[in-house]
């Protein structure tokens, strides 16, 4: 069981959970954090990061969103259902829109991650 921090109470006078926010910043985690970055958990991540530096093409893009959605499923598949990922890159901008449900709550949610920037 995860507690916000915090630590809080909910309306029914029980522990608080953390919600939706909790699960996006985890989201978040996995898909912004490289393969070898975590000391402890070598294989955690997407790889997401190195799309802007690759070469665009359709097969590199579908290739990325099976292994990010692949990454999401291993990593936070007792707290969401992954149904889609979109991943693109121009100008240096990495964007990511990601459709799940959560777990605890039957219901479809999309959010959209972007990193980089276009200002040169």
């Amino acid at each position: 069981m995860n507690v916000n921090f915090p630590y809080q109470f909910d309306g029914r006078g029980r522990t608080a959970d953390p919600g939706a926010d909790y699960v996006r910043q985890l989201i978040e985690q996995v898909l912004f954090t490289s393969p070898g970055e975590r000391v402890n958990l070598p294989d955690f991540g997407s790889g997401l990061l190195q799309l802007p530096f690759a070469p665009s093409s359709a097969e590199l893009a579908a290739a990325t969103q099976f292994t990010v959605q692949a990454a999401l499923q291993k990593w936070l598949s007792s707290y969401i259902k992954v149904e889609s990922v979109v991943a693109t890159s121009a100008d240096a901008v990495l964007t990511v829109t990601v459709t799940y449900s959560l777990l605890s709550a039957d219901v479809t949610q999309v959010q959209t991650f972007v990193y980089g920037s276009a200002t040169p």
